[in-house]
């Protein structure tokens, strides 16, 4: 697909990835004196362009974007339009998605257990957000999925694509009743369109560490409807093998009943940062070494699905 050579003051790249509902573009700014600086833009497919409910989400992704700062959370620096099209402009994470980089295999229980930590700690500050009054608002993620968890070469992991967030006392409404967010990793109350809590988000972070540990999700089906329904009868998966004090909190995470789980996520971020402490230390240099031994198994490069001179 044909891509334009530029958005709003942006000189286009290439195709960093593409999702159901947008695409994020490689871009690069220009400032004086030679200062080019790479960045990523975000913008609704060709397609979906015009639709009002689907611009509304991705301005309220920006908004919100803008007002989230953690070294976990992929970073959200600016809104334009041009000619019609919205634009995000987005932190480059120079690096992969944790479904690319996993390669649908398991791996070592103190690497699974740094990555879950990071994204717990990402979780428990948007879930502590307050308003201008110092009340909760609520904020509940609602995607935790490895397509979502970016970790860069240099070793740092980020949390991105806060597309379908909301504030738990905000009224939800969706474009023909479809629910958002990836089913599998989905928690048995949102696939019952039941009220969602930070709980909700401890989740789907279970079923991703689950996920990295075993190489598998622990409800699997033939069908998106067989796991949503084995989701929401959330039957204690097999845990045989592993750790003890993982499985612990694996199993507490995918507990059926929301007040079963942690009961902040910021209580979920201290046990994996004991847990982690338990185990070999590892830190940003060896994640970012296993980031490496991954991308060199890609067959194709995860990012710059298409790409252009960097030149101006």
């Amino acid at each position: 697909m044909e891509l334009p050579d530029r958005l709003g003051p942006y000189r286009i790249v290439g195709l960093l990835g593409r999702g159901g509902m947008a695409e994020v573009l490689q871009a690069q700014a220009f400032g004086a004196s030679g200062f080019v600086e790479d960045v990523a833009l975000k913008v609704l497919l060709p397609e979906l362009r015009g639709n009002a409910s689907l611009e509304k989400l991705l301005l309220d992704e920006a908004r919100l974007g803008a007002q989230l700062h953690h070294p976990c959370l992929v970073a959200v620096h600016d809104l334009g339009l041009d000619d019609g099209v919205y634009y995000v402009r987005m932190e480059l994470v120079d690096g992969a998605d944790l479904s690319t980089l996993t390669l649908g295999e398991p791996i070592e229980t103190a690497l699974a257990l740094h990555l879950a930590e990071q994204v717990a700690l990402a979780l428990a500050y948007v879930h502590a957000r307050t308003n201008a009054r110092g009340l909760s608002i609520g904020l509940v993620h609602r995607d935790v999925s490895p397509q979502n968890v970016l970790v860069a070469r240099h070793g740092h992991v980020k949390l991105g694509d806060f597309g379908i967030a909301k504030q738990t006392h905000v009224a939800e409404t969706t474009q023909a009743h479809l629910r958002r967010g990836k089913y599998a990793y989905m928690s048995p109350e949102q696939i019952a369109r039941a009220p969602l809590s930070g709980a909700s988000d401890q989740f789907g972070l279970g079923v991703m560490l689950y996920e990295l540990l075993r190489g598998k999700r622990p409800f699997e089906g033939e069908s998106p409807l067989v796991v949503m329904d084995r989701i929401k009868e959330a039957a204690p998966p097999d845990v045989r093998g592993m750790d003890e004090d993982v499985a612990e909190v694996v199993l507490r995470c995918l507990s059926r009943r929301p007040e079963d789980r942690f009961p902040t996520t910021e209580a979920l971020a201290r046990t994996l940062f004991a847990l982690r402490r338990m185990r070999p230390a590892l830190g940003p240099l060896d994640v970012a070494e296993w980031v490496a031994s991954r991308l060199s198994r890609v067959t194709k490069p995860p990012a710059r699905i298409e790409t252009r001179p960097l030149t101006q």
